[in-house]
């Protein structure tokens, strides 16, 4: 793939330079979610042709990667280091961005060695605190409830996490959430105010102000893991089920396949459950008792003594 490194290289005059996920990324595609920034790209996204050069290349569905979007286009990721996107005539760069920024980035960042979860971040105390669920089950709606109660977040959605030494660190995303007009307007947002994040999603964006995003890296102190029921409760969670969740919870684990790679998942989820405590976080869909949730977990991570005992007592409100 060095010729399209060359390439890139050539034409990098033309592209802005961001900072997200501890990484400089250069790009020809905009991207004004994330914050600008200057110094040597570790990263090129860029716009190309994906022919039979490119074909010709053998993809592995790990450190070369080919992927088809239907309706959209080609992408490939190449070694953590380089995105080339052959789209469609006529996609909507809002579209693009939020691949590029979801599902596309996802897999450069496992190239990266990165154990990336479907969860929102925040800091508390100076340590990460995640929320990790599917799709729909309020992790962006709780990160930003927290927001409003004045703490500074990491990420929405995509949490990179490194874990060396037995140590896990979240590396920061970009400021904005991705909410819901329900959840926006219980937290006291102005929908009328805030954009669609693209023409076929019905949610809306959310930027944070900079200072309020915490731009450093954290240690990983707790994952709560979202569940829905009748009450609010929070319970711990036997390193068994914190492991079953983790694989359920890991982005791209359907599209990145090659061997080393689901070797690598398996074993960095094996040593974040050793080294991060995890709580069941169940609620009843109450938009209303929000800020009875952020009070919920502040009082849960105060008592800190029992954070590997896995028979610690239930916290729970009616």
């Amino acid at each position: 793939m060095d010729f399209y490194h060359a390439e890139a290289r050539s034409r990098r005059e033309d592209m802005k330079v961001y900072q997200a996920y501890n990484l400089c990324i250069a790009s020809e595609l905009l991207l004004p979610e994330l914050i600008e920034s200057q110094g040597n790209p570790d990263v090129i996204v860029r716009f190309g042709k994906i022919g039979s050069a490119v074909t010709e290349t053998k993809f592995d569905q790990g450190s070369n990667f080919l992927g088809d979007i239907a309706g959209v286009g080609k992408f490939v990721i190449s070694q953590g280091r380089e995105v080339i996107i052959d789209t469609l005539p006529g996609i909507e760069a809002a579209l693009l961005r939020n691949l590029v920024l979801g599902p596309i980035l996802c897999v450069l960042l496992r190239q990266r060695g990165l154990l990336v979860l479907h969860a929102s971040c925040v800091d508390i105390n100076n340590k990460a605190v995640a929320f990790m669920g599917g799709s729909g089950w309020g992790k962006s709606t709780l990160a930003a409830a927290f927001h409003t109660q004045g703490y500074d977040t990491l990420t929405d959605d995509v949490m990179p996490v490194e874990i060396t030494a037995g140590r896990a660190i979240v590396f920061p995303a970009y400021p904005q959430f991705k909410l819901c007009p329900e959840a926006a307007a219980s937290l006291g947002h102005d929908t009328e105010s805030l954009s669609l994040v693209s023409q076929n999603s019905f949610k809306l964006a959310y930027k944070l102000p900079h200072r309020s995003f915490q731009q450093n890296p954290l240690p990983l102190h707790r994952i709560y893991v979202l569940s829905k029921g009748t009450n609010h409760e929070i319970a711990s969670l036997k390193p068994q089920e914190a492991f079953i969740e983790l694989v359920r919870h890991t982005r791209a684990v359907m599209a990145v396949t090659e061997q080393e790679f689901v070797t690598s998942h398996l074993r960095f989820s094996t040593e974040l459950v050793k080294n991060v405590s995890f709580r069941r976080f169940t609620r009843k869909p109450c938009l209303a008792d929000l800020p009875e949730l952020v009070k919920l977990v502040e009082n849960d991570l105060e008592n800190d003594s029992t954070d590997l005992d896995t028979s610690s007592s239930v916290l729970a409100v009616p």
